[in-house]
């Protein structure tokens, strides 16, 4: 297997790239990738990076400074290559003046603010999004539960016109067998009776009678 080939590129930057801490951003993409050299202001706001190191690792380097989110907006960024010098041992930032050096914490603080303050802001637009989908399905809830009461009011009325239709049957059956109970009596007490004068008349004599 041959060794991996290494070598050194110079990067200049151009756009938004100063005081938008786009330095420690490409410090720390060198130092996730194990990659040497330096970044660097340059007077005309752009900025220049000096990187060394295997030849995948600088193309994955490359890529992930291009993709260094806002406030950063990067406008070009011009590769040329050179022979791999081993000269640095680490990768760091060169840094300019004290009083631009402050001005860039100080903006680059802002800026940070200004993230973490957006970043807030989108978490309370998620939570009224939330808040607003569970009113929609505690609006949904209240709407089945009305339904279901509406359902049981139905079946109590079902029921209670069931009872009532029972209890109607119950009453017919006893005036029935009331009524049917006395017509029958009336009916045996006639025949006595019949029995009777037919005996007097002598149509029928006691030994006929069962």
């Amino acid at each position: 297997m041959s060794d991996p080939v290494n070598r050194q590129c110079h990067i200049y930057v151009k756009g938004k790239v100063q005081r938008v801490g786009f330095r420690d951003k490409v410090e720390d993409i060198a130092y996730n990738l194990g990659l040497t050299g330096y970044v660097q202001n340059q007077s005309s706001n752009d900025v220049v990076i000096v990187i060394e190191g295997e030849d995948e690792k600088i193309n994955q380097f490359i890529q992930q400074v291009r993709d260094v989110p806002p406030p950063v907006k990067i406008k070009s960024l011009d590769v040329t290559e050179y022979p791999y010098s081993g000269d640095y041992s680490e990768f760091s930032i060169i840094r300019g003046e004290v009083m631009d050096e402050f001005a860039e914490r100080f903006d680059t603080a802002v800026h940070l603010l200004y993230s973490i303050d957006q970043k807030q802001d989108q978490m309370l637009d998620k939570q009224d999004q939330m808040l607003s989908r569970q009113d929609q399905m505690l609006d949904k809830q209240d709407r089945m539960l009305g339904k279901q009461d509406q359902m049981i009011r139905k079946q109590d009325d079902v029921i209670g016109i069931q009872i009532e239709t029972l209890n109607e049957i119950k009453g017919v059956r006893s005036d029935f067998q009331k009524t049917f109970t006395e017509e029958l009596m009336e009916i045996r007490g006639e025949i006595r009776e019949l029995r009777s004068a037919m005996m007097e008349a002598g149509y029928l004599k006691k030994a006929d009678v069962r």
